[in-house]
C-alpha cells in the first residue's frame, strides 16, 4: 500500500534543502543575476548554485529569464508558488533565532514590537492555539 499523501513531504521534495530556502530568500527581494546570488551565499559552489536554480525552476519557484544571448545569460526570479515561501522563511528564521537565544529577530516596523505568527481559522473566528495545532488536518 503507498504511504498517505503528507504536504510536508510535496513541500520538501520541493525546496527541502538549506542551499534551495538560501536561494529563495536571497530573491526575495527581487531578480537576481547568477553573480548576485552567488555573492549573497557565502561558501556555495557555482555547481551546486546551478544545480538548485534549475531544480528550484523544474519545481515552478523560480523563472529564470535570459538577458543575454551570447553568451546565455539569466537572470533569476520567485514565481507567484515561490513568493508564497515568504512567511514559511520568515517562521524558520524565527524559529533560529529563538534556538540561538536571539528571540527579537523579528519586529514591526512601525512600532518595533516583535511579532506573533499565529494559526487563526476564519469560520469559527478563534485562534488556533498549540493544544489545538495538533488536531490539524490536511483534506
Amino acid at each position: 500500500m503507498p504511504p498517505a499523501f503528507s504536504p510536508l513531504d510535496a513541500a520538501l521534495a520541493r525546496v527541502g534543502d538549506r542551499w534551495a530556502l538560501l536561494l529563495v530568500d536571497a530573491m526575495l527581494g527581487g531578480p537576481r543575476r547568477f553573480s548576485e546570488l552567488s555573492d549573497s551565499l557565502a561558501g556555495i559552489a557555482s555547481n551546486v548554485l546551478s544545480h538548485r536554480l534549475k531544480m528550484l525552476e523544474r519545481a515552478g519557484v523560480v523563472v529564470a529569464t535570459p538577458y543575454s544571448e551570447r553568451p546565455l545569460r539569466m537572470v533569476y526570479e520567485l514565481s507567484a508558488a515561490g513568493r508564497e515561501l515568504a512567511g514559511a522563511l520568515r517562521l524558520l528564521a524565527q524559529w533560529g533565532a529563538g534556538s540561538a537565544g536571539d528571540e527579537d529577530l523579528l519586529r514591526h516596523a512601525a512600532c518595533g514590537t516583535p511579532v506573533e505568527a499565529r494559526w487563526y481559522c476564519p469560520a469559527c473566528d478563534e485562534a488556533v492555539d498549540d493544544d489545538d495545532a495538533a488536531d490539524l488536518h490536511f483534506l
